[in-house]
């Protein structure tokens, strides 16, 4: 099932709201931010039919989600969602450009996909972030998928090393379980002791929390200038305290 694109939001909140785009309009809204983020802003080399526009093959097939400031109509966040029906109908995830997952859609396990996550830089608090996670989470529950999974990026500087040596570490530290391993298709370099001057993108960090795990090497994307880790969130392994502040109260007693 998923959620109703007629909604105002998931989450009630005074300045954002978060939901489903409901337009091609909103849509593109959304890839011109993905753009002003990875391109402008980080200096990803993005190839996309429509200059200013984040396009790719997937964006047809996947549910957008944005969070939306109230006054203004900006879209300062989002998120697109691929799940595992319409991964079957456009051929297979994304992650499987840059990790093969052979082990893990060979079985029954229905996954839903999220990427190209981003933020305006002048709305980049806790607040956003939370909400994006709120609707991530009530879209997982209600589309009836058993895990998570998507490729979590972390940005490369100038110098690479750093982020390197983070990815590596954080791929040592939050290991999954060997039937979930993946294998990158591009390994990054090892860069051991430089980790301490990378900082772990706030996204990552919420992954983390819910229990997200690392299903193997990083993998080096060099268009998007970023090391990789694929993550693995199993629905029956959320947190509990993370169930009942981001998932919405059904009125239903368990």
């Amino acid at each position: 099932m998923q959620l109703d694109r007629t909604q105002n939001g998931y989450t009630p909140h005074a300045r954002f709201s978060i939901r489903l785009a409901k337009s091609a309009q909103e849509i593109e809204l959304a890839q011109r931010l993905r753009w002003s983020v990875f391109a402008d802003e980080q200096g990803a080399h993005l190839s996309s039919p429509r200059q200013g526009l984040d396009i790719d093959h997937f964006d047809l097939h996947c549910d957008h989600m944005v969070v939306t400031e109230v006054e203004t109509g900006q879209i300062v966040g989002t998120y697109r969602l691929l799940t595992a029906d319409a991964a079957a109908r456009c051929g297979g995830y994304y992650s499987q450009r840059e990790f093969d997952i052979q082990r893990l859609t060979a079985g029954p396990l229905r996954l839903l996909e999220i990427g190209r996550s981003c933020v305006h830089p002048n709305f980049r608090t806790g607040t956003v972030i939370a909400l994006l996670w709120s609707g991530i989470a009530a879209y997982l529950m209600q589309s009836k998928h058993d895990a998570l999974i998507g490729c979590a990026s972390i940005a490369l500087a100038s110098d690479p090393l750093p982020g390197f040596a983070l990815a590596h570490d954080l791929a040592a530290r939050y290991p999954a379980s060997e039937r979930h391993r993946v294998e990158p298709r591009v390994r990054t370099p090892h860069a051991a002791g430089s980790s301490a001057r990378a900082t772990i993108p706030p996204l990552l960090k919420g992954y983390f929390r819910c229990g997200a795990v690392v299903c193997g090497a990083p993998y080096w994307d060099r268009e998007f200038n970023s090391a990789d880790l694929f993550l693995y969130l199993a629905v029956a392994d959320v947190e509990a305290r993370y169930a009942r502040r981001f998932m919405p109260h059904t009125g239903e007693d368990n």
